[in-house]
């Protein structure tokens, strides 16, 4: 998973399009157009906590998967290239499905979708194990999380009253930060030889390298993800039987992605999730390579790094929230330029900055100052990244909901979100097939997002000048 995939945690759930039915011989209460079906209330409080549990432990082993990859990647001495790659086959299944995994999820209870999707990621691991290319079993291991997030979505209104919602979702975007940064540092320890030599004595059949013992262990936690799946009560809710006609599936999708981009306040924040999703999925990588060239870092302890961006975003996205009203959403535009320029002064920090004996020490521990500094700086980066797109995606959400419903808008989203992930890497990894230095790399990046987002403020500008969309912030569904 990509290190800005926290910023998703803060995506309001909401209805699907068609509303589920009464299941037949059911108890419970809901109204107000929520499921009918309610388990008492401590069963929900169980079943949301199982739901948080499994979320918990696929979302720490998807984001320890990516690390665990790239290392076995160097130990097959692959070309630099293909690093950026394994992202890119892992989105691939998010834009081919974006017009199916909506109707599979509501084909079926949720928590058996997300038994098995989540099953189809350990086989996504067994292929890396038994000598697969990465690349191919990367993206089984991204068939099965393309699959799995309408069920993981969509669930929190089948199992509780309207009044818990914000609530239940504040949890699960604690959950969902906590797994990011716990997964990215587990990726990189399980790597490091301190580690990985002592899983290695264990003489596994099979496991011969660092990266072979992360991968059996990351399996470990998608199995325990697996049996919270299994734990996970039958809500009761039924829809009507679900669309199959791939054409059908796919002219429905097809209309709701023009009605979206057509719309003036759906085209500008729509823009901005599509270009920040495919920023932070290439940032990702590039961060990692500037730690190995600028920092000295093995691939270990720059997975470190992208736990501090992760807080960072996790900060900003707190900020926005408590600090930007719906109908001042826009007025945040201007930080996404702030972001590409502070991308771009990365391109000019090494450690050869500062002193080599400067630094902190606690005890025995030295941290080095031009690693704290780094630091902060990443912070910084994620603190404008998450301040400047929660807004955004919540008005994007606003607009779907009006405009058609919060599930087909996610799906669109989606499918926007990880189209402009795969253009980005493959392009990053022309560059780096090209053996572009990584300083210039981050130069044109950053040049790229402040461009991008200065179009974009000129499109809102045009389209306030010839309507005052603003106005139509907060309007009620049509």
């Amino acid at each position: 998973m990509c290190l800005f995939s926290c910023y998703k945690a803060v995506r309001t759930t909401h209805f699907e399009r068609h509303k589920p039915e009464r299941a037949t011989g059911s108890t419970g209460g809901g109204g107000g157009g929520f499921p009918a079906v309610r388990k008492a209330s401590d069963q929900m409080k169980k079943g949301f906590y199982t739901i948080m549990a499994a979320q918990f432990f696929s979302s720490l082993a998807d984001n320890a998967l990516l690390i665990a990859a790239i290392a076995l990647l160097k130990d097959l001495h692959a070309p630099n290239w293909m690093t950026p790659l394994l992202k890119l086959f892992f989105v691939l299944s998010y834009v081919v499905l974006a017009a199916f995994v909506g109707a599979f999820a509501d084909s079926r209870p949720k928590g058996r979708v997300m038994f098995v999707t989540n099953s189809i990621k350990v086989v996504g691991c067994v292929t890396m194990l038994v000598g697969a290319h990465p690349l191919l079993a990367y993206g089984i291991v991204g068939f099965g999380a393309a699959a799995y997030s309408p069920a993981k979505y969509g669930i929190l209104t089948e199992l509780l009253p309207p009044d818990r919602l914000v609530a239940a979702n504040g949890w699960i975007e604690g959950t969902t930060v906590g797994s990011i940064i716990l997964g990215t540092v587990m990726g990189g320890a399980l790597i490091s030889p301190h580690i990985a030599s002592h899983l290695l004595t264990l003489h596994i059949p099979r496991i011969h390298t660092a990266a072979e013992a992360a991968m059996l262990v990351i399996m470990l936690m998608y199995v325990i993800a697996a049996i919270f799946n299994l734990r996970i009560p039958d809500t009761g809710a039924r829809y009507p039987k679900q669309e199959h006609r791939p054409v059908k599936l796919i002219t429905d999708f097809a209309d709701c992605f023009l009605t979206l981009w057509r719309d003036k306040l759906g085209q500008i924040s729509l823009a901005v999730t599509t270009l920040f999703w495919g920023a932070g999925a290439t940032l990702q990588f590039i961060v990692l390579k500037w730690a190995e060239v600028s920092l000295g870092m093995t691939l270990s302890q720059a997975a470190i790094l992208q736990a501090v961006i992760a807080v960072g975003v996790a900060v900003g996205a707190v900020l926005a929230a408590a600090r930007v009203p719906l109908k001042r959403s826009l007025s945040v535009l201007p930080v996404g330029i702030a972001m590409g320029l502070a991308v771009m002064l990365m391109a000019f920090y090494t450690r050869h900055l500062f002193p080599a004996h400067w630094g902190v020490y606690f005890g025995r521990m030295h941290f080095p100052g031009y690693l704290l500094i780094a630091y902060l700086f990443l912070m910084v980066v994620g603190g404008l990244s998450g301040f400047f797109v929660v807004p955004m995606n919540a008005l994007l959400q606003h607009r779907g909901h009006v405009l058609l419903s919060a599930g087909h808008s996610i799906a669109v989203q989606n499918f926007n979100e990880n189209l402009s992930v795969l253009i980005m890497l493959c392009l990053y990894a022309v560059l780096v097939w090209l053996d572009m230095p990584i300083q210039f790399v981050i130069v044109m990046f950053g040049s790229f997002v402040c461009l991008m987002m200065y179009f974009v403020m000129r499109r809102h500008q045009a389209n306030q000048r010839a309507f005052d969309s603003v106005a139509l912030i907060g309007e009620a569904r049509h």
